[in-house]
């Protein structure tokens, strides 16, 4: 017959419980306190399983609290931390009666995987500030000499209930964790007495009065009358209109009447419009809501912000032939009324916004400008161009209204007619260099024509004549490269014979002089021994 590893191990425990004295020669050490009742060897398959290690289904047979988070996936022990992890990796048995079976260091440990985060002034509290007896309900729980199990997140199980039950228990619908006062996320437009006007300044502690209930400091805030003015409010009429004061007030001013007795401003001769709907009754009536008032013209209100620059024989226009009541920054002045002006509008004036040329500084101006470029835009080439080119500094001579760069300008007119590969140069390329700091100077007047003056001589003076090379003797304007214009039979030295399909470059080395790179074309000495050996 053959005998199992477990039926063997059974035996053995069956005989050293009939010999107990043998006991301590087989456990490994006395059990902790919270464990103390369960030593023995009978006792043994309560932890272990024979032939195995210790379970962890058979720890969370007695600890069933434990079990019961593990199994809604809440708490500590269902955090990744300890997902998975065997219970003796942490909590190992067998040490001596004294040993802390449960240890952490609690200035270490992160609450976030407890599932509950400590922030605000949760993360300055100290462990046992909330981990208390009374502040656990479970009363098995509760039991225990101390624990960290049982806690209920609510703020009423740490706190008192403030309110006294007249709101709702979560405290976190007004409150945050920072500190309970302010109650930072209460806002009063999910109560039924939306807060406007003049009510928003007005503190709490005004229309909610602090008193006692049951014995405890409290302060009202749930049923209080608002359904007319004057539970906060004393009639000063003495009910001579009712009790109903919105039908001529706001709640943004007492004084901000919205009408006497449902007056109807509109019923007058005078209709209040746009703008005029928000005027204070006292800026236009400044004696009497009923007594007379002159407003066949805007200006016997308001006074002539353009200072008489439209009048026409010293009467301004009505403000209504260019503004609206909507506003003074809105008018009905058109770009065809612009256009009948003395200046039409034309090109990419069409898309500058008036401020632009009627506001240089604090007042409007519209009145004696726009005659001249030079009214709107800063002449850049003053001094740099003679007035011949552009007469009375007048921009149009060379620049288009439709776009700035496009330029218009005829070179023939001066001494340099652009030709070839210059005709497709812009005038920057040529008129507007860099000195020496790296500044950007612009230079008309006075500009040299000599190719050296803008292309660098890459001959080095070789064909200068009076300290002028005269590029355009061997280039042509449209392609600097072939040379089509050079003749050597026109040198010292006529090709002939052989000579003629000798190229260029067999003669005319590159040298190094004084630190420069260049073909010697001027060849001093033409004897057959410096080319032929």
């Amino acid at each position: 017959m053959r005998l199992t590893v477990g039926f063997i191990l059974n035996i053995i425990v069956q005989v050293l419980v009939a010999t107990y004295p043998a006991y301590a020669q087989i456990s490994p050490g006395e059990l902790a306190k919270a464990h103390s009742h369960l030593e023995g060897l009978s006792n043994c398959t309560k932890c272990h399983i024979l032939g195995k290690k210790v379970s962890n289904q058979k720890c969370l047979e007695c600890h069933t609290e434990l079990k019961a988070r593990i199994d809604l996936q809440k708490g500590y022990h269902a955090s990744a931390e300890t997902r998975g992890k065997e219970c003796v990796k942490c909590h190992s048995d067998h040490h001596g009666l004294n040993f802390q079976i449960i240890r952490f260091e609690k200035d270490k440990f992160n609450h976030d995987l407890a599932g509950y985060k400590l922030t605000g002034a949760h993360s300055k509290r100290q462990c046992v500030d909330c981990h208390k007896p009374e502040h656990i309900t479970d009363q098995k729980i509760k039991k225990k000499k101390f624990t960290y199990l049982g806690l209920n997140p609510a703020c009423l199980t740490c706190h008192a209930d403030y309110h006294q039950k007249t709101l709702s228990a979560n405290c976190d619908d007004c409150h945050d964790v920072e500190k309970f006062k302010p109650a930072k996320k209460f806002d009063h437009d999910r109560a039924k007495f939306r807060l406007s006007g003049k009510h928003l300044q007005v503190t709490c502690i005004e229309c909610h009065k602090t008193g006692t209930k049951n014995g405890q400091k409290f302060q009202e805030f749930k049923g209080l009358k608002f359904d007319n003015c004057t539970p906060c409010h004393t009639d000063p009429h003495n009910n001579k209109f009712g009790q109903n004061c919105i039908q001529c007030h706001t709640g943004e001013s007492f004084a901000a009447i919205k009408g006497v007795e449902n007056f109807d401003h509109n019923k007058t001769d005078y209709k209040l419009e746009g703008k005029h709907q928000k005027v204070d009754c006292k800026k236009c009536h400044t004696t009497k809501l009923t007594s007379a008032m002159k407003y066949g013209r805007c200006t016997d209100c308001h006074k002539d912000y353009h200072k008489q620059q439209f009048a026409i024989q010293g009467v301004s226009p009505d403000c209504s032939k260019c503004h609206t009541v909507n506003g003074f920054t809105e008018f009905t002045f058109t770009i065809e009324q612009h256009n009948a002006s003395v200046f039409p509008l034309k090109g990419a004036h069409l898309a500058t916004p008036c401020f632009a040329c009627h506001k240089k500084d604090t007042t409007w101006s519209f009145r004696e400008i726009g005659k001249r470029c030079i009214d709107c835009h800063k002449n850049i080439h003053q001094a740099f161009i003679s007035e011949k080119y552009y007469p009375g500094a007048d921009c149009e001579s060379c620049h288009d209204e439709n776009i700035w760069s496009a330029i218009s300008f005829d070179h023939k007119k001066t001494n340099f007619e652009l030709s070839g590969a210059h005709a497709g140069k812009s005038c920057r390329d040529c008129h507007f260099k860099k000195d020496d700091a790296g500044i950007v100077v612009q230079q008309f007047a006075n500009l040299p024509t000599s190719c050296a003056s803008c292309h660098k001589d890459v001959h080095v003076t070789q064909f200068a004549v009076n300290g002028i090379t005269d590029c355009t003797r061997c280039h042509d304007l449209t392609l600097f490269k072939p040379v089509t214009k050079f003749d050597h039979d026109k040198t010292l030295f006529p090709l002939d014979g052989k000579h003629k399909n000798v190229a260029c470059n067999k003669c005319h080395k590159t040298i190094q002089n004084k630190g420069v790179s260049f073909v010697l074309y001027k060849i001093k000495e033409f004897k057959c021994e410096d080319c032929h050996h």
